[in-house]
């Protein structure tokens, strides 16, 4: 631990390159070409601050629930990545087993929950910035999948829209989305991800079905060609182990407050499940739809051009 907090170059070096591949990558998404223009990089910083905002205030919550119950873990890492949204995510590593269940359970309920109290603002504001087409014409693209919590959240904040308005969301909409997907993956109750730590504190050596249950839900959704990223996500966490490593104390139980919190735990990964994160879409008439838009965009009645990520119910 101590090493960590003496030698926390690396982290800062790669959350600097992380906030430049995102800020990168947000800049592509309002039509920036980085290496002709280069002095408009910064147009995507209100999609990188926001979404590596919300990334690390989902791993200092780990990060300060492992410090208060007594276990030695890393600094955040950021992973940065050739991608359209820049990054890999990030993480942090434990590196002394949790003294019982209920710390377990204390140290993997708190990323989550910290990034989703962010993710959730971040959605309804990028939803209050966006562009609202009801165009029918508009064209096909790259379209995000929706959940239950987006669609509740859409409702909440623009109204009950005609079934074929095009909802071209904002980047900051667009990083809170992303929070969520990151927030459903990660709570999926499979080896050490967060939901694994869960199950594994809720449910003792039981969560080993749960997870192999979990992994076989996982891959068939892959397999019946839904999204594909699931064969990959499911091979990754069977080669990763789906056993749970046990806490010094494997015995004591949850409180009831835990148990609760479990529960509520559980039912947040139902709303926030995106079966199918992303797909191709031809275009189509009759279709609500999210896509990042500029910064600058207010909410206004607009004709949207298709093109880059827009959501679908």
């Amino acid at each position: 631990m101590m090493k960590q907090q003496k030698k926390p170059w690396l982290h800062i070096l790669l959350f600097l390159l992380t906030l430049i591949t995102t800020t990168m990558a947000g800049a592509m998404q309002n039509g920036v070409d980085p290496l002709s223009n280069p002095w408009q990089i910064y147009s995507g910083l209100p999609f990188a601050v926001t979404l590596i905002t919300i990334l690390l205030v989902h791993e200092m919550g780990h990060y300060l629930m492992s410090r208060h119950h007594g276990v030695q873990a890393t600094l955040p890492y950021f992973i940065p990545a050739p991608s359209f949204i820049g990054t890999f995510g990030a993480f942090i590593k434990m590196t002394s087993p949790p003294p019982d269940r209920r710390s377990l359970f204390d140290v993997a309920a708190a990323g989550p929950l910290a990034g989703l109290v962010l993710a959730i603002p971040a959605v309804i504001v990028g939803l209050q910035l966006s562009t609202i087409s009801p165009d029918e014409r508009t064209g096909g693209g790259l379209a995000l999948g929706s959940s239950l919590l987006l669609s509740f959240l859409s409702k909440i904040t623009l109204g009950v829209l005609p079934d074929e308005a095009n909802i071209v969301m904002h980047p900051i909409g667009f990083a809170g989305w992303i929070g969520l997907l990151v927030t459903a993956m990660n709570l999926l109750p499979v080896g050490q991800l967060d939901g694994g730590h869960v199950s594994y504190a809720l449910f003792g050596e039981r969560h080993i079905w749960i997870g192999r249950v979990a992994l076989v839900a996982m891959l068939s959704l892959g397999f019946l060609r839904w999204w594909d990223g699931w064969l990959v996500w499911g091979l990754l966490l069977l080669f990763m182990g789906l056993r749970h490593p046990p806490p010094l104390d494997p015995y004591t139980p949850l409180d009831a407050k835990r148990r609760f919190m479990g529960w509520l735990i559980l039912a947040i990964l139902a709303v926030t499940f995106i079966p199918i994160p992303f797909s191709i879409q031809e275009p189509r008439v009759r279709q609500e739809r999210f896509q990042p838009q500029p910064a600058s965009s207010p909410l206004v009645e607009a004709r949207a051009q298709g093109g880059f990520p827009w959501l679908s119910d």
